[in-house]
């Protein structure tokens, strides 16, 4: 296992741990509100990100449509790559075929982690980024345990394929530290972000409460 180094944020100790010679990394983001405050502590701390944006699951159309302009607006603010991913819903629907009615943190959710975490884990190899990983792991609605997984399920599927002369490797981290939600919410009031209430698929639109914020 590589050796891997702490960093101390203004605010005390960190657990935000860079793993050693990591100074370029692509980014799954979710959402420009989950992303915001970790695109801006990986480039105070030397990392590059290039923000790839590949959510197949969102419904509706219009839906997907406003979050992946609200993710765009805000890497070109900080004049950072933003990759489109490929919006394929009913492809999607195929993967988690049989799981419709699984709960929140369900068997559902795993495999859409590992869906879209293998696309991206794909993107990184083609582009030649050797670390990846995911806003998904800001979220307090979201198991890190299953993020975790579905990571490092990626990582092993593709590195069977990936002809870089590397291996891609997953970044498992806890974004919800080192005062990342408290700096995700002032941001989300600086940019005046579109802030969604549900996950993105139709399933969890379902199990939405009307007063939660993804």
């Amino acid at each position: 296992m590589e050796s891997q180094r702490s960093l101390i944020m203004k605010s005390g100790k960190s657990s935000i741990v860079i793993p050693e010679g990591c100074t370029e990394i692509l980014l799954h983001a979710c959402c420009a509100p989950c992303s915001s405050a970790i695109v801006e502590w990986l480039m105070a701390n030397g990392i590059r990100p290039t923000i790839f944006y590949y959510n197949p699951n969102i419904f509706p159309r219009e839906e997907y449509e406003i979050r992946k302009q609200e993710s765009k607006r805000h890497a070109e603010s900080l004049g950072i790559r933003w990759i489109d991913g490929d919006y394929n819903h009913d492809q999607w629907r195929k993967g988690v075929c049989g799981l419709e009615e699984e709960p929140e943190r369900g068997r559902r959710c795993q495999q859409c982690f590992v869906l879209r975490l293998t696309e991206t884990a794909h993107k990184a190899c083609e582009l030649g980024i050797r670390y990846f990983a995911t806003t998904l792991a800001s979220s307090r609605w979201k198991s890190l345990e299953q993020i975790e997984l579905a990571g490092h399920i990626a990582e092993q599927k593709v590195n069977d394929t990936c002809e870089q002369s590397f291996n891609v490797a997953f970044w498992a981290q806890n974004w919800r530290k080192g005062g990342l939600q408290e700096r995700r919410n002032q941001l989300l009031k600086e940019y005046h972000f579109y802030n969604q209430r549900y996950c993105g698929c139709e399933f969890s639109m379902q199990h939405q409460s009307p007063n939660s914020n993804q």
